[in-house]
This record gives structure tokens, C-alpha cells and sequence, in this order.
């Protein structure tokens, strides 16, 4: 996605157009997936060092954006690894040149000179691409099944907690005139229980999004088919708006900042014949009312 609230906001109109008109979207989602027997990774997970290193070697990453193979390399130190002739362009004049006549040299007697070479090494290893955001491990945690949702009905994930429901109580009456600051209360009555939840994932037909507001949800006919196989989306996923925080967002006019981001990914999980590896997805955005135009 980029970065650029105006970005998000023109993003956030583009997702009601329908029809044959293509959506300029600036957030975009792809799926890609493997059978357990295939041609690029082991059906069993590869065995670990016993702190969590894989004793296996991975792929060479591209050195520039760290995201995809990097199966061009480096002609001169032959370390540098990358997916295209643009990212080693990009990654030659942000400084690679340097680093890299410094690693070619670094044999050398001189301690300097080898402690510099050693840097530009490190460097090497390193994504060069400032522009991207920190990678992080997700660690996933279940939710207790045995809930009553917003509705009364029985299909929520979190244990009820009565604290926790004081709070909530509170809010609502205090929000009696606004439908979004009734549903803000409840999305705050649900999260707070695991505060740093960046992410909830469930595959189940059944589930739907924790919305956060009651404006700016999407309607059935807003959610378009599969392109590949013309089959149902349904939801899969959500992106909460504490991942803003682990991105280290600042606080500015021009900040990015969302609600929630709803994926809706292909039902059928559709493999069509086609060589299309990743498959583009369909994500809703939902803006604080604030934002909104």
C-alpha cells in the first residue's frame, strides 16, 4: 500500500465503483499458494538449530526490497542478489557501488580495510529499500468460542469477561445518539483483551469483520466476484489499526491511518490454468468518520 493518506483516501472512493470499471486501488492484496507436495518447499517443515534458525538455507532475497528471489546477482562481488535489473539500478546508486568495490577489496592485509569490508558486508545483508516497512514474526493466538456477538446471537470469538463488560456498559450509555460511537465501544470491548492484536484471521463462512464503525461497511453487491473463476468472495481476513503503531506511524496531518482493512479473497481458494502465480484479492477500506471526504 502506499503510504500517502491522500492516497488512502482516493483509495477509499475507488472501492464503490463496480461494473466494468477497473478500480484504481493503491492497496492491494495477493494471494498465492502451494499444494503440500510441490516443487519449492518440503512437505514437512525443515528442521530448526533449536533457537528458531532453520538448518536449511532459504532463497536468496532481492537485496533491494528483501521481498521477492533474488536470482539475478552481483557481477562484480557476487553477493548482491536481486529480482530485477530495476532494484539493482536502484540499489547500485543508493550506495551498493561503494559497498561493493569495498567487499571486493576487504581480502586485503589491512585491518581497516578489512573492518570496512566487513561492514559493507553487513550492509549487504541488510534491505536496502528505505521505504519499507519492518518485517515482524505474527504470533497467533485463538480466541475463546463461547461469546454472545453484538446481536445476541452465539457466533462471537471472546470469553465474556465481566470487568470487561462493566466498561462496556459504560461507554454505551454514554453513546446512546451515535451509532458509530456505540459500535467504537463495542470494537473497544472486544480488542481489549489483547490490545497488540495486529491482525484476526478466520476462514469460517460464518465469520464476519469486527467493524469498528457503523459507517463506511460494505453492502453485499459491493463486494465483487472472483476474477479468475467468477465465484463468491468472502471474508478471510482483517488489518487492524494497531499495526499503525508497530509501523511507527507519527501523528501527522498527512498520516496514514484506517479504521480496518477487510480482505475478501476468492471462496473456492479457485486455481485457474492459467500462469498466474498471485492472485489479486479484494480489500475494503474503512476510515474514521474524520477522515472521510
Amino acid at each position: 500500500m502506499c503510504t500517502s493518506m491522500a492516497c488512502l483516501l482516493r483509495d477509499q472512493h475507488e472501492q464503490w465503483r463496480r461494473g466494468s470499471e477497473r478500480p484504481l486501488r493503491s492497496v492491494k492484496v495477493f494471494r498465492c499458494q502451494l499444494p503440500r507436495l510441490n516443487w519449492f518447499y518440503p512437505s514437512e517443515a525443515p528442521k530448526e538449530d533449536g533457537i528458531g534458525r532453520s538448518l536449511v538455507p532459504g532463497a536468496a532475497l532481492c537485496s533491494w526490497c528483501g521481498t521477492w528471489k533474488g536470482e539475478k546477482v552481483c557481477s562484480s562481488c557476487k553477493r548482491a542478489h536481486y529480482c530485477s535489473a530495476k532494484h539493482q539500478v536502484m540499489h547500485w546508486r543508493s550506495g551498493h557501488k561503494a559497498d561493493c568495490q569495498q567487499a571486493i577489496i576487504s581480502s586485503g592485509s589491512s585491518d581497516h580495510i578489512y573492518n570496512n569490508g566487513r561492514q559493507a558486508l553487513e550492509r549487504m545483508n541488510t534491505v536496502a529499500c528505505k521505504s519499507l516497512w519492518r518485517e515482524y514474526e505474527i504470533i497467533c493466538e485463538d480466541e475463546c468460542p463461547d461469546m454472545v456477538d453484538d446481536d445476541g446471537s452465539s457466533t462471537s470469538l471472546v470469553c465474556k469477561d465481566a470487568n470487561v463488560n462493566e466498561v462496556y456498559q459504560s461507554l454505551s450509555k454514554s453513546f446512546e445518539v451515535d451509532d458509530d460511537k456505540k459500535r467504537w465501544a463495542s470494537f473497544q470491548e472486544r480488542v481489549i483483551r489483547a490490545p497488540e492484536q495486529v491482525l484476526r484471521y478466520c476462514r469460517d463462512t460464518k465469520a464476519k469483520p469486527l467493524w469498528p464503525l457503523s459507517a463506511g461497511q460494505p453492502a453485499k453487491a459491493n463486494i465483487p466476484k472472483c476474477s479468475y473463476c467468477n465465484g463468491p468472495l468472502s471474508y478471510e481476513f482483517q488489518i487492524m489499526p494497531q499495526l499503525l503503531y508497530f509501523f511507527n506511524v507519527k501523528n501527522e496531518t498527512d498520516s496514514l491511518d484506517w479504521a480496518t482493512i477487510v480482505i475478501y479473497s476468492c471462496s473456492a481458494s479457485c486455481e485457474d490454468s492459467s500462469s498466474v502465480s498471485y492472485k489479486e484479492e479484494f480489500p475494503w477500506i474503512q476510515l474514521y468518520s474524520s477522515a472521510m471526504p
